[in-house]
């Protein structure tokens, strides 16, 4: 706030409650004694519909207590973390991967939203991922061939393989 006060000067702008001896929220340079603040001004929770009167997760146009924003399938607090939408629903990153996420059948790391990627061989992978077994050269849009699930150029096509 940056201000002093005298004690019988320092209300609530609301109600005019002295606030020198009791507890207070500063919103937008006012200061409201914590009742007003709770009726008045107090976001309320898209879960539990309570007020929210200590740290607040602003998510999906709405805001939660950050015990209240949970993963709907393992039902932690998602907190501040990276979480996903799946019809409309928060899933931690976690479990968003373990139930919809594809992992690249090259290096196993999930094939996120707008990475480039390719179907080949019944499995997909990333795009840089998708390169001959025996030389690491791209396959992308090239004529590759399949020994025991691998994919390989034309050059390693017919080379014996271990």
């Amino acid at each position: 706030m940056g201000s002093s006060w005298h004690p019988e000067e320092f209300v609530c702008v609301r109600c005019g409650e002295c606030l020198s001896e009791r507890g207070f929220v500063e919103d937008e340079g006012s200061v409201y004694c914590t009742q007003c603040y709770e009726l008045y001004l107090a976001p309320t929770c898209a879960r539990c519909s309570y007020k929210i009167l200590g740290e607040v997760i602003n998510a999906l146009k709405q805001t939660w207590h950050v015990h209240c924003f949970l993963c709907v399938s393992c039902q932690q607090p998602i907190r501040n973390n990276t979480f996903h939408l799946e019809d409309g629903e928060p899933y931690c990153e976690r479990d968003y991967y373990g139930l919809f996420g594809a992992g690249c059948h090259g290096c196993d790391f999930p094939i996120e939203a707008g990475d480039k990627f390719v179907e080949a061989l019944g499995f997909p992978w990333h795009d840089t991922c998708f390169v001959c077994a025996v030389c690491c050269s791209s396959l992308e849009g090239q004529t590759f061939f399949s020994k025991k699930d691998k994919p390989l150029c034309r050059k390693h096509a017919d080379t014996p393989q271990p």
